[in-house]
């Protein structure tokens, strides 16, 4: 007669009861800058999109309110952090005043942004 092998006898892993519970992060629209004494409130308006490195320019898809040229920005990102005023503004190759709610405009820009990058309205 053939002998059976024996099972091995594993001791079990004790088991964890406690639920891990995950943080839910509220996302917030604005932020506040102090710098030099002053307080700037900022109101998220816009994400880039994409980047045009030959141009120096971005495109970016306003996501509340609108702007218009001469507003000055604040674009912040994992390595971007920087303020500049719109010197110009285009909407599908054309030169425009303003860019409202929903649409995608590209802009100049004077460093390199990266997409996601978050675009504040001062």
């Amino acid at each position: 007669m053939p002998k059976k092998k024996k099972a091995k006898v594993r001791a079990k892993k004790p088991v964890s009861r406690v639920k891990k519970i995950k943080k839910v992060k509220k996302v917030k629209s604005s932020k506040k800058i102090v710098k030099a004494g002053k307080v700037e409130k900022l109101v998220k308006v816009g994400e880039v999109t994409h980047y045009f490195p030959h141009v120096k320019a971005a495109a970016i898809l306003i996501l509340r309110d609108s702007i218009k040229v001469g507003d000055r920005i604040y674009i912040k990102g994992h390595t971007t952090d920087f303020k500049e005023k719109i010197v110009s503004l285009q909407l599908e190759h054309q030169t425009i005043e303003e860019g409202k709610k929903a649409q995608e405009v590209g802009l100049l820009v004077k460093d390199r942004v990266r997409i996601g990058d978050s675009v504040y309205k001062l």
